[in-house]
């Protein structure tokens, strides 16, 4: 059996690079999983690129199976689908999700692997552990039948979150983002469609996703009286003002953080892998097709993580392959 693999590297940040390595023998309880896709989402891991978590926050934001330390050298990633080649025979040549970074085989233990529900195709299943940053957000935000609902920031979490709010009845879900070009994106999800000037308001919950000071307060401005914002963004190192004079306290209006690095607390009869075996049953929907909006070749990996960093390449998801003989 091949032992060799390569992985991706940030050698110091906006620098990336290609390592070769040699895989250890796996244990009884392991198995050796050999890389058909994996994702990039353009929030999270080219804020990693860039160099932007803070100190305090470098224990918090480490991968399952993350090596080095923030700012550099590290791997990272978490949006990986591959096919097992050794292992449990129960496992062995299903096609399976795992929270582990660019690399093209890698030895993992048994519990580290779910397998891909067979209606579920690879290349889309490497959307899951958004989707299920999605899941958990709508278990912390509780929507009800008839929500009038924004979902302001229409990048990877946004969209999947609009995505899974689109199938609750009766709801009016609106995705608001500055670039016009979500319009289709949205359309394809099956919900509505604004930019932050035009969006409706009186919305009893809006889930926000852009990241950006600006629409962090644009949120707070479509709820009705006592709604509630959850705060999904990411800001890394970046300070953000909050708007709370004025009838912020007058209209008794919420703010509330979700991350997915905890199972929700509406939902502490559940485990991560129930919530991620969920998220990947949610993923034999096509249209979250449209959450991938580029792909390229792992080698091609130092090249493109500064464009895609850069906004060079405008991306929602942006998918890796890998060769079948790697």
């Amino acid at each position: 059996m091949n032992r060799s693999a390569r992985a991706f590297w940030l050698r110091s940040p906006g620098h990336g690079e290609v390592r070769e390595l040699t895989l250890a023998e796996p244990a009884e309880d392991e198995v050796v999983v050999r890389s058909l896709w994996s994702g990039i989402s353009r929030g999270t891991e080219t804020l990693v690129f860039r160099g932007g978590v803070p100190a305090s926050q470098h224990a918090v934001m480490r991968a399952p199976f993350q090596e080095g330390d923030f700012p550099g050298p590290v791997k990272y990633g978490y949006l990986n689908v591959g096919v097992v080649e050794e292992g449990p025979e129960e496992l062995t040549g299903r096609t399976v999700f795992c929270l582990y970074p660019h690399q093209t085989r890698y030895v993992v233990p048994v519990s580290a692997v779910t397998v891909v529900p067979d209606g579920v195709p690879a290349e889309r299943a490497v959307l899951a552990g958004t989707v299920e940053t999605a899941v958990n957000a709508l278990w912390d935000a509780a929507p009800l039948v008839g929500d009038r609902i924004a979902v302001v920031g229409g990048g990877m979490v946004g969209c999947s979150v609009a995505a899974l709010l689109a199938r609750f009845p009766g709801v009016r879900v609106q995705l608001v983002d500055a670039d016009p070009a979500r319009a289709a994106v949205a359309e394809a999800l099956g919900v509505g469609f604004a930019g932050p000037d035009q969006a409706l308001g009186e919305c009893d919950l809006v889930v926000h996703a852009s990241a950006t000071e600006q629409g962090l307060a644009r949120s707070l401005e479509l709820l009705r009286a006592e709604g509630t914002v959850i705060e999904l963004s990411w800001y890394g190192d970046r300070r953000v003002a909050l708007p709370l004079g004025e009838a912020f306290h007058s209209r008794r209006l919420t703010v509330r953080g979700s991350q997915v690095g905890t199972v929700s607390p509406a939902r502490a009869n559940r485990s991560y892998a129930d919530r991620l075996a969920l998220a990947l049953d949610l993923l034999a929907d096509p249209a979250l097709d449209a959450l991938i909006t580029g792909e390229s070749a792992f080698e091609d990996l130092p090249e493109v993580m500064p464009r895609l960093a850069s906004g060079e390449i405008p991306a929602l998801c942006h998918r890796v392959r890998y060769d079948k003989s790697a």
